[in-house]
Order: C-alpha cells, then structure tokens, then sequence
C-alpha cells in the first residue's frame, strides 16, 4: 500500500524484508505442490541495480545469498558490503578481460561460464594465486540468438573441457529461461537444462558435480522448481522494478 509520502512503485526497508518472506512462501508452496523439500532449493537474490543500502537491509535480515550481472557494480558495491558476511555470486556474462577484477571481490561461484576460452584464461589466473573457483555451466536453453550461454547439444563437451582444469569446480548448469507470458514454452526451456543434467551426471566426468540447476527468476519461479530448480535468481519481486529491463542484462549485444 502507497503512503501519503510515497511514490507508486517506491519499495522501503521494510517492503524488502517483507518480499522475501512473500518469495520464501511461494518457494515452500511450490516445492510442497510438487513433493519437494523446500530445504533442497536455495533464495538468491540478484542486486543488479540495487544500491548497497537495500542489499545490505536484506543482508542483515539474514538472507545472505546475492548475485550481481556486472563487473562494475561487483567493484562499487563492494567496500559497502564487504563487513556484512555474505555469498556472493556472478550472473552475468563475462569477458575474459573482466577475469582479474571478478576474482579480486570475493566471487564464490561464476554461474555464467558458457566457453572454453573464458575457463582457460580464469584457470590461469586461479593457478597464480593457488585459488579454486566454484562455476556453473551456462547453457541456452531458449536457443535465443540475444542470449548467451553453450548450445544444448554442446553442453557436455564444454563439461568435459573444463573438468579438466583443476581449478575450476564445475557444481551443476544455469540457464535463462524463455522471457514469455506462455508458461509452457518457459517450462520447456527448464525442462531441457534438466534433462542436460541428466545426461552430463550419466557421463560421469571425474569431479564433476550436477547437484546445482539454476533457472528461474520472479515471475517464473513456480515453474522452475516444478522442473528441478535448486536454484531461483530474484530481484524484481523483492528490491521493486528497475528503470532498466531485464532483457538489457541477458542481451548478447547490449554493451
């Protein structure tokens, strides 16, 4: 509800804590309507846009899993943040010229590692400073020529590249589900990151871990979980609508 003072569309301190207890029910709902333990699927919320101050609102009201689309907004929120303990990830797309500055704010998991190129030049500079990097394989499910991420039918061959690359620990696939209001054409796009799992797991890639299926966002969670998400990446539903799209940060030719 607006206040006198607020203006429409405007999201408080409170209204974020509020939000995630509001997505933490949908979770609970969606995986009890689909036989799941709501244990088995983990809140992370993607601050791309977000000033430090609402993250840090969420950070201090325990919800300590965030994620970020671009290198820039890592490096400014990063002194802000940096005193609150929290995990933080990385969504978006990455060039391999970005490699130094992701690894020197704390990533703990690339999700977005879609090529062989960007896993040689992270391997390099993980080597150097004795460090290992958690990765999940992005793949594009949608087949969508403005998204990133390998091909479906490559997917297992980018797996086994890696694997090979002992500092990278390869934890499961993500994938950016179809932007459409036709839930089933979403689903399927979930439904084949599930079935890529399934069939990387039957290769059975030494140290090769699929335990990590993150798809999903706001609108589509239900869906997502439905389809075996261990994982829901959600900004809008908790910090309010951004003045920017969200096809800016998943396009290819965005700058």
């Amino acid at each position: 509800m607006t206040t006198r003072n607020q203006l429409p569309g405007t999201i408080y301190m409170n209204d974020i804590v509020n939000n995630i207890t509001r997505i933490r029910e949908r979770i609970s709902k969606a995986c009890r309507d689909n036989g799941r333990d709501p244990g088995e699927v983990k809140l992370l919320l993607a601050t791309k846009t977000v000033p430090p101050e609402r993250i840090k609102t969420a950070l201090q009201a325990g919800h300590t899993l965030i994620a970020e689309n671009k290198i820039q907004e890592l490096k400014e929120k990063y002194e802000a943040l940096k005193e609150i303990p929290h995990t933080n990830h990385f969504i978006g797309h990455l060039q391999t010229n970005k490699v130094k500055d992701l690894l020197k704010y704390d990533v703990s998991c690339l999700q977005s590692l879609d090529r062989l190129e960007l896993a040689e030049k992270l391997h390099q500079r993980l080597l150097a400073g004795h460090k290992t990097l958690e990765v999940l394989i992005q793949v594009n499910t949608s087949g969508e020529e403005s998204k990133f991420g390998i091909s479906p039918d490559q997917a297992g061959t980018l797996v086994k590249q890696v694997a090979q690359l002992e500092t990278l620990k390869i934890k499961g696939l993500m994938t950016i589900g179809l932007f459409s209001a036709d839930t089933e054409q979403v689903r399927k796009c979930f439904r084949l990151l599930k079935k890529i799992q399934q069939e990387i797991l039957a290769l059975k890639v030494p140290g090769v871990e699929m335990q990590e299926l993150s798809m999903g966002m706001s609108g589509d969670l239900e869906t997502a979980i439905a389809e075996g998400a261990t994982m829901v990446r959600v900004g809008t539903a908790i910090f309010g609508q951004r003045s920017t799209p969200d096809s800016y940060y998943w396009n290819e030719n965005a700058k």
